[in-house]
C-alpha cells in the first residue's frame, strides 16, 4: 500500500516539519558527494551500530560513550528509495501532527520518536556490526500519533489487486493498523528465522507504538479537541 494523500488540512504553518525534510535531503546529498571511503566512516561514525555499544571487539576510535548516534542516525538514509519512502510518509502525516502538537512539542516527540524507535531495534540486534540509519523509526511515531489524533480521516491509497495498481480512499486507522500488523509480522518472522533482512522492523514498530501513547497521553492532559472525527473527499 502506498501513501498519495490524506484528507485532513493543517490549520498552521508546518515549520519544524520542513525544517527536519530539508535536513535528511541535505545530509543525504552530502552522503552522496562522499568517496567510498569517506562514506563508509561517515556511516559508522554517525550511523547507530549496536555492536560499538556491547562489543570489546570493536575499534576504539569509536566510543562506546558517544550516544549521538542513537539521534543522527534518524538523519541518514542509504538510497533513493529508502529516503524517498520515509520523507513521503512523513510529508503525508507529520504536517497534521506538527498542527496538532505545536512547533516545539512536534520537534521534542520527533526526536524522542527516533531515540526510543532505535532504542527497541538496538534491543533486538544488538550484536548488529553494521550501521542502522533513516527516519522510518521516528516517522513510524508521527503515524502512531497521527492514528491517535486523526483515526477518521482518509487516505488515499494505491492499494495492488491481482497485480493491478488502484485508488482507494481508506480510512486513516485502517492504513495505519494494517501498516503496523505488517511490521510487527516481518519483525517476528525475523526473530523465528533469525534473519537480517536490512530493515529495522523493530524500529518500526517500537516508534508507532510510541508514537500512540505518547499521543494518547498528550490527549489526555489537552482534551481532545480537533480530533478529527469527520470525513473529507
Amino acid at each position: 500500500m502506498i501513501p498519495i494523500m490524506d484528507t485532513i488540512p493543517a490549520y498552521k504553518r508546518s515549520y519544524v516539519l520542513y525544517s527536519v525534510l530539508a535536513v535528511n535531503i541535505l545530509v543525504f546529498v552530502y552522503s552522496l558527494n562522499l568517496g567510498e571511503r569517506e562514506l563508509l566512516r561517515f556511516f559508522y561514525t554517525y550511523g547507530l551500530v549496536p555492536a560499538r555499544y556491547t562489543s570489546p571487539d570493536f575499534p576504539l576510535e569509536f566510543s562506546r560513550f558517544n550516544l549521538l548516534p542513537f539521534v543522527t542516525s534518524a538523519f541518514m538514509h542509504g538510497g533513493w528509495t529508502h529516503i524517498f519512502t520515509n520523507l513521503w510518509a512523513l510529508f503525508i502525516f507529520g504536517d497534521n501532527v506538527e498542527d496538532k502538537l505545536g512547533h516545539t512539542r512536534f520537534l521534542i516527540y520527533y526526536l524522542i520518536w527516533a531515540v526510543g524507535a532505535n532504542l527497541v531495534q538496538f534491543a533486538f540486534a544488538h550484536t548488529l556490526d553494521k550501521p542502522i540509519v533513516g527516519a522510518s523509526g521516528a516517522v513510524a511515531g508521527v503515524m502512531g500519533a497521527y492514528l491517535c489524533f486523526y483515526p477518521w480521516s482518509r487516505v488515499l491509497t494505491i492499494v495492488p489487486v491481482f497485480f493491478f495498481p488502484l485508488l482507494f480512499y481508506l480510512p486513516a486507522y485502517t492504513y495505519l493498523i494494517v501498516w503496523f500488523l505488517l511490521q510487527f509480522l516481518s519483525g517476528t518472522l525475523s526473530i523465528v528465522e533469525s534473519t537480517q533482512t536490512g530493515v529495522a522492523w523493530w524500529a518500526h514498530i517500537g516508534g508507532f507504538a510510541l508514537g500512540y501513547i505518547m499521543a494518547r497521553g498528550y490527549n489526555r492532559r489537552h482534551g481532545r479537541k480537533r480530533r478529527g472525527f469527520y470525513f473529507e473527499l
